[in-house]
């Protein structure tokens, strides 16, 4: 009987740790958005527009990612998230600088316009 309470405890053993090393399908999902997001937030501009935010939404990730690693599914999830929130903040803020700069473009181009419009007028006269 000693043999089998033995077999029973090691495969016990077993299934708690591949259960212990089977990754939260939450946690990987909201890691998976949160790079998403924060790889947008690059392309959008944000290393640029949004330094602060987008470092910090890299470094809860890079967090989150630990987390997930370790087995703390929540804090992971909870960074995940957070991370994601950071990253859209960050490419929100790139993407509010190009609409400022183009605005500014187009007035400019309008004050050049309304100067050159004023010049034939008055050339003209």
């Amino acid at each position: 009987m000693s043999s089998l309470s033995a077999r029973i405890t090691v495969l016990a053993g077993a299934a708690m740790w591949l259960s212990a090393c089977a990754s939260n399908p939450v946690a990987d999902e909201k890691i998976a958005v949160a790079k998403t997001s924060v790889q947008r937030a690059e392309q959008a501009g944000a290393p640029q527009a949004a330094p602060v935010e987008l470092s910090t939404a890299r470094d809860k990730l890079a967090r989150a990612e630990k987390a997930n690693m370790d087995h703390n599914l929540k804090p992971s999830a909870e960074l995940a998230e957070q991370a994601n929130i950071d990253a859209q903040v960050a490419e929100a803020t790139a993407q509010q600088e190009r609409s400022h700069k183009a605005a500014a473009e187009f007035d400019a181009s309008m004050r050049a316009l309304r100067q050159e419009a004023t010049r034939g007028s008055q050339s003209n006269q």
